[in-house]
């Protein structure tokens, strides 16, 4: 289990007024050729793609800022308007390309809107202002502290969803 599924087992496991999206790996022949945006109310659309023509390109693939800003931005920018929970798979390199994007999750974050997502381990200079924000709680998954992390963001989850801070630590 990783970031992703973690995210989504919680969600699934707690009813909570939550809009947002996830990335899916596309996989053709067992092979990893791209990803797709799919919005908690089931929007999909392609994100990146092996070999597409971009002027947005992370490693290998291409990736398309329309779909990423007219499905998977508009469905943050709904939660953020109604004040639910946003979910953030990922803030990576990919949803980067759009200003769009990093604009939502800054006024989130402005706003005091509870954010439960993934960001980017290395270095990048909006991925790391984010992680620094007083308020924000960094729980790196690994094999090792996997269901600690799950449990923890679980009782976050929860406490929202029964009304409670949603500031306070996910650990707390």
């Amino acid at each position: 289990m990783g970031k992703t599924t973690l995210l989504r087992q919680v969600i699934s496991e707690i009813p909570v007024s939550a809009g947002g999206f996830f990335t899916e790996e596309v996989r053709v022949l067992g092979k990893r050729v791209g990803f797709d945006i799919v919005t908690l109310d089931g929007q999909r659309a392609p994100l990146a793609r092996e070999g597409w023509p971009s002027p947005y390109r992370v490693g290998r693939y291409g990736v398309d800022r329309d779909a990423l800003e007219g499905v998977g931005v508009a469905a943050l920018q709904r939660a953020l308007e109604r004040r639910r929970l946003l979910v953030v798979d990922e803030i990576g390199k990919m949803e980067m390309c759009s200003g769009a994007f990093l604009r939502v999750i800054e006024e989130a974050l402005q706003q005091g809107v509870p954010l439960l997502g993934t960001i980017m381990a290395a270095p990048h200079p909006f991925a790391d202002k984010v992680k620094s924000l007083p308020g924000v709680w960094v729980l790196p998954v690994l094999p090792s502290s996997r269901e600690q992390v799950q449990e923890q963001v679980r009782r976050w989850v929860n406490a929202l969803r029964e009304g409670g801070e949603g500031t306070a630590h996910p650990g707390g």
